[in-house]
């Protein structure tokens, strides 16, 4: 088993993305809350130049900086099927997070208002892969009736930038492909 740690604080929106994005993966971890005002040896020593949070650490490497993470957990963990097939509190856990979201879009085209910005770029996972990997799994987290504000920013957000986002079609028929291979027993008849 890796050992995985995250060094983070409860309230912050930052640790929360690296949170976001370990459990979507199903990477079982350790959360240690830190304080800031008395900032712990192995903060220090994880992040010696800026000593702030979050920082990830896997199996003794650290990682800095929420996006940078998020990007390390993207390429080095496997979509866990846990997440998508067995775990009911995973998906509990997730809908408290598309809850809070959904709200912080109320009344707001983007998520600092009328503007696209970088804090819409931080929640590209949630505009395109989301949909993808619900279409690929069958599972439906983000509907119009239950998040109505995600639902039409993430629209928004596909038609307003399809020319960067890779294909909807080839990213569906990869993960289509993995879930099944994820799914399938090795040694089938």
């Amino acid at each position: 088993m890796k050992e995985v740690k995250l060094l983070g604080l409860w309230y912050s929106p930052f640790c929360h993305r690296v949170e976001w994005a370990l459990k979507v993966k199903g990477v079982k971890f350790e959360f240690i809350e830190e304080n800031l005002q008395n900032k712990s040896p192995l903060l220090l020593e994880s992040n010696p130049i800026h000593k702030k949070i979050p920082v990830l650490i896997h199996n003794g490497k650290s990682i800095c900086e929420s996006m940078v993470i998020v990007e390390y957990i993207d390429e080095t963990f496997e979509v866990g099927t846990s997440f998508f097939h067995k775990s009911e509190k995973a998906k509990e856990k997730v809908c408290e997070m598309l809850k809070i979201l959904d709200n912080e879009l109320k009344d707001k085209k983007f998520f600092v208002g009328n503007k696209f910005g970088f804090a819409d770029i931080a929640a590209n996972f949630l505009a395109l892969w989301m949909g993808i990997l619900e279409e690929a799994t069958g599972i439906i987290l983000v509907t119009k009736e239950k998040y109505p504000n995600i639902y039409a920013w993430r629209d928004e957000y596909i038609n307003g930038n399809k020319e960067y986002l890779p294909s909807r079609d080839e990213l569906l028929a990869f993960f289509k492909a993995r879930f099944q291979a994820a799914t399938t027993p090795p040694y089938s008849n």
